[in-house]
C-alpha cells in the first residue's frame, strides 16, 4: 500500500445483468489529495463509488483503508460512513425544515437526562462550522440558506463524523461562479487538513483548477491515473473518449443533394438561454443542413436542444421558424411549428413501454393533431406498417408491445413516430447508443437521406467518428456554452477534441 494512501482498491469488478460494469478496476487516493475521477456516461464512475459506499455488492477485488489490518467491505452507507467514507452529492440530502444544527447532528444529537441538550447542539454545531470558516446562525432552518451552503453543512457533518475520505458527486452543478470558488476554499482547506478528496464533476475547468491528480475509465476499465499537470487537457478528452487524438483518418461522407432553396433559415435563436443549464446561445440551421452538438457528458448538448425545442421553456432570447418568430411554451408548440425531437433516454422519455408497436409510432401524430381528429384504427395500422417496413424494425407483429423489442428496434420505432409527423426539423439526441453496429449505420444512412430530401436534423452523439461521417457542421458545447463552430472541412477528431478541452493541444 502506498504509504501516503489513506484508500486503495484493487483489482475490482462489478456485473450487472448482461452488463460489465467494472473490469479490474484500481484506484488510489492519497491524504491531502484532490483527486478527479472522470468519464463519459457509462464509464463506471458511479458504479466505483457506490461499490465503495455500500451501495453495490462487487464480485472480486479488495478495498483497504490506511490504518486497517483487514478488507474493507461495506454493506451499507452507514458501514461505510462509520469506516471514514462519507458521500456528498448533487442533490442535498438534508432536511430542509429542520435547523442547521439539527441537520449537522441528525441521529446523534447531544442529550442530558434523555433530552436533547440544545445549547449544546448549537454550540459545537457553530464550532464545526468555524473550523470551516463558515459563520451563519445555526439556529434558522436550512430551506432559508442557499443550495451551496446546503452543500457546505453537508460536508462539515461529513467531516465531523472523522471522514477520511470525502466523496463530491457533481457538487457544483447547480452552484454559481461565486459559490464554487466558495466550494473549492472549502476543499482546500479539507486537504490541508489531510482529508482525501475523491472529485466527480462533467467540468474540466474545475478539474485543472483544484485537482492534484485524475483517474479516467472508460467502459467498465481502468484507463489510467495521472498528474494533473503532465495530462493536457486535449488528452485528457482523448482518454476519456477513447480515441487517439492524433488518429484523423478521413471518412468519406455520402454526397448531399444540394437544392436551390439550401439557403432558406429553418431554425434561427438569438441570444436563446435556460437558467441553470444553457447560458445565451446564437444558432443557425439551414434547410437540408444536419448539424451536430459535441462536447462532453454536462456540456450543455442535450439542454440546448431541450430549449429549442421546448422540453425546457427558454427564460430569455428568440427563436425563429422561417423567418417567423415563434414562442415555444412545450413541445406542442414545437411540434405545431414543424419540428420534433428523439430523446437521449429513449426507455424515460421515449417509448411508452406498456403500449404497442403501432400505437407509439402514431401517437405524436395524434398528439398534433388533436384530440377531436382522432386517427382511424385502420389509417394507424397503415402508417405503423409503412415505418416497420421503411426502418426495417423487427418485431412478431405492429401489435407487439414495444417494451418486448430489442433497444435498437425501439430507437427506430421513435423514429417513426417522428418521421410519420414529417417535421421539417428533426433532434436526435444519442440516437445510436446502446444499440448494434448495423442498425447504427442504417440510421447514419436515414439522417444523410432526410438531410439529402431537404430536412434540417441536429444530431448529437458522444462518437466522434459518427458526428464527422454524418455532420455537415459542428456546434461545440462546453460547461453550457457554445463555444466554438467547426465547418465541415475543419471536422477531424483532432480539432473536435481541442475545441471540447478549450485550448491548444499542450494546455
Amino acid at each position: 500500500m502506498d504509504n501516503n494512501a489513506v484508500l486503495t482498491m484493487r483489482h475490482i469488478s462489478k456485473n450487472f445483468p448482461g452488463v460489465v460494469a467494472l473490469s479490474d478496476v484500481d484506484f488510489t487516493l492519497r491524504a491531502g489529495e484532490i483527486h478527479a475521477l472522470m468519464g463519459e456516461n457509462g464509464a463506471g464512475k458511479s458504479t466505483l463509488i457506490k461499490v465503495l459506499t455500500g451501495v453495490e455488492e462487487f464480485e472480486t477485488g479488495t478495498i483497504r483503508m490506511a490504518g486497517m489490518d483487514h478488507d474493507l467491505i461495506n454493506k451499507s452507507p452507514q458501514m461505510a460512513q462509520g469506516n471514514g467514507i462519507s458521500t456528498v452529492y448533487q442533490e442535498v440530502n438534508l432536511c430542509p425544515n429542520l435547523s442547521v444544527a439539527e441537520n449537522l447532528f441528525l441521529g446523534r444529537e447531544p442529550k442530558r437526562a434523555g433530552i436533547i441538550d440544545w445549547k449544546t447542539m448549537n454550540k459545537k454545531s457553530r464550532e464545526i462550522l468555524g473550523n470551516l470558516n463558515i459563520d451563519i446562525d445555526v439556529t434558522r432552518s436550512l430551506e432559508h440558506y442557499s443550495l451551496a451552503l446546503q452543500q457546505m453543512f453537508a460536508i462539515a457533518r461529513a467531516v465531523d463524523l472523522s471522514a477520511r475520505v470525502l466523496i463530491l458527486d457533481e457538487p457544483t452543478s447547480s452552484l454559481d461562479e461565486h459559490e464554487v470558488e466558495k466550494l473549492f476554499s472549502l476543499m482546500k482547506k479539507l486537504k490541508g487538513d489531510g482529508v482525501g478528496i475523491i472529485f466527480v464533476t462533467h467540468f474540466l475547468e474545475q478539474v485543472y483548477k483544484v485537482c492534484d491528480k485524475i483517474t479516467v475509465l472508460r467502459n467498465g476499465c481502468l484507463v489510467g491515473e495521472y498528474e494533473v499537470e503532465n495530462l493536457p487537457r486535449v488528452q485528457l478528452v482523448a482518454k476519456m473518449m477513447g480515441k487517439d487524438f492524433d488518429d484523423v483518418s478521413a471518412i468519406k461522407k455520402e454526397k448531399k443533394i444540394i437544392e436551390e432553396d439550401a439557403n432558406i433559415k429553418i431554425i434561427e435563436a438569438k441570444a436563446l438561454a435556460h437558467e441553470g443549464s444553457i447560458k445565451p446561445f446564437d444558432l443557425v440551421l439551414k434547410k437540408g443542413e444536419v448539424i451536430g452538438l459535441s462536447g462532453l457528458l454536462g456540456s450543455g448538448r442535450s439542454e440546448l436542444a431541450r430549449a429549442i425545442y421546448g422540453a425546457d421553456k427558454p427564460d430569455e432570447g428568440e427563436l425563429f421558424v422561417k423567418g417567423q418568430k415563434i414562442v415555444v411554451s412545450a413541445p406542442i408548440d414545437a411540434m405545431k411549428s414543424g419540428m420534433s425531437y428523439l430523446p437521449e433516454n429513449r426507455k424515460e422519455e421515449g417509448i411508452i413501454a406498456e403500449l404497442s408497436v403501432r400505437e407509439n409510432i402514431i401517437i405524436a401524430l395524434q398528439a398534433k393533431k388533436g384530440m377531436f381528429k382522432l386517427l382511424g384504427k385502420k389509417e394507424q395500422e397503415e402508417f405503423a406498417d409503412k415505418y416497420i417496413e421503411l426502418l426495417q424494425i423487427k418485431t412478431a407483429s405492429r401489435e407487439t408491445p414495444i417494451k418486448q423489442l430489442s433497444g435498437g428496434n425501439q430507437q427506430k420505432v421513435i423514429l417513426g413516430r417522428w418521421l410519420l409527423t414529417n417535421p421539417e426539423f428533426l433532434i436526435l439526441d444519442e440516437p445510436t447508443r446502446g444499440i448494434d453496429i448495423g442498425t447504427k449505420t442504417e440510421i447514419q444512412k436515414l439522417v444523410l437521406k432526410l438531410a439529402g430530401e431537404g430536412m434540417s436534423v441536429m444530431f448529437i452523439s458522444s462518437e466522434i467518428e459518427e458526428m464527422i461521417r454524418t455532420c455537415s457542421r459542428m456546434i461545440v458545447m462546453r460547461d453550457g456554452r457554445k463555444v466554438g463552430e467547426l465547418e465541415e472541412h475543419e471536422l477531424s477528431q483532432m480539432s473536435i477534441m481541442k475545441a471540447i478541452a478549450g485550448g491548444s493541444e499542450n494546455e
